[in-house]
């Protein structure tokens, strides 16, 4: 929560229906919008005199809001940061692999603080074991139609050119794998927005049973997803961690047992570990 100061600033005034309370820290006055006839916004009338002094706190389930103290109790029972029942697909740590038992969280340390000994001997054990693999990646960049006027935009700036360069090629690399078509599922992990599952969607055109599951773990604003209307398709977003994340259990694809492709613009790391450990559906196509 801002630092501001006890009182108004005694010089200047606040914009019209916006708040009175001048934020030192910011050198500014609150912009949030206050209530009829109020003089303060919620966060800041816990101290005004006007508001009889009702204590507000930090929020004890997410403590970048605030609540009036009195009110906790029902606050609690609707704020969005509550935990909410869990659905079927959701089996907690089911992609998280093999836990070793032994290994207590004090042997876990970052590389960089390993003597140069230690390091010396995990590079030739690394090199040692990847020398016998033979899973030489090319690169591949190719593209595709569907994103041709949207490439060749005028106004694009470097940064939507990138992302419209990337997507075009995973959708011709998906082409390549014969795996552009109809009565299928497609499941977009870390899909953000959705805008490659949109691509996806325009490519194929007027294709049949074409089912999206976009899955984010995070609350994503300004997703794409209500842009789709054809009625050929369906979008359905899963707000869920991909570690624990079960696609046997999701009910369109125990439902229809469609083939199920994975696709991907951005993974982490640790996600993308996940992603290959991931259950998947019966009679499934992994990208």
């Amino acid at each position: 929560m801002a630092a501001f100061a006890a009182t108004p600033r005694s010089t200047g005034s606040p914009a019209e229906g916006r708040c009175g309370y001048y934020v030192a820290k910011k050198k500014r006055f609150c912009r949030m919008v206050v209530a009829a006839g109020k003089r303060f916004c919620g966060e800041h009338a816990g101290a005004a005199e006007e508001e009889n002094a009702r204590k507000r706190i930090l929020c004890p389930l997410d403590p970048k809001h605030t609540v009036y103290e009195d009110q906790l109790a029902k606050h609690l029972k609707k704020c969005n940061a509550r935990e909410k029942p869990k659905p079927d697909f959701f089996v907690e740590d089911i992609n998280a692999g093999l836990k070793d038992e032994t290994e207590t969280p004090e042997q876990l340390v970052p590389i960089s603080s390993l003597p140069e000994e230690q390091l010396g001997n995990l590079i030739t054990k690394l090199k040692k074991a990847s020398a016998g693999l033979n899973s030489t990646l090319k690169d591949q960049i190719l593209s595709h139609p569907a994103l041709h006027d949207a490439l060749t935009d005028p106004k694009n700036g470097d940064s939507a050119t990138k992302h419209l360069k990337q997507q075009a090629s995973i959708l011709g690399n998906i082409e390549k794998l014969k795996l552009l078509g109809p009565r299928r599922c497609f499941v977009e992990f870390g899909a953000g927005k959705g805008k490659l599952s949109h691509w996806v969607d325009i490519a194929l055109k007027d294709a049949e049973e074409v089912h999206f599951i976009l899955v984010e773990k995070v609350t994503t604003r300004f997703k794409v997803d209500g842009k789709h209307r054809k009625k050929n398709s369906v979008f359905e977003r899963l707000q869920i961690d991909i570690q624990h994340l079960c696609l046997n259990k999701i009910p369109v694809l125990s439902r229809e047992k469609l083939p199920v492709v994975g696709i991907g613009k951005h993974l982490c790391g640790v996600a993308t570990g996940v992603t290959g450990d991931t259950t998947w559906a019966e009679s499934t196509s992994g990208l």
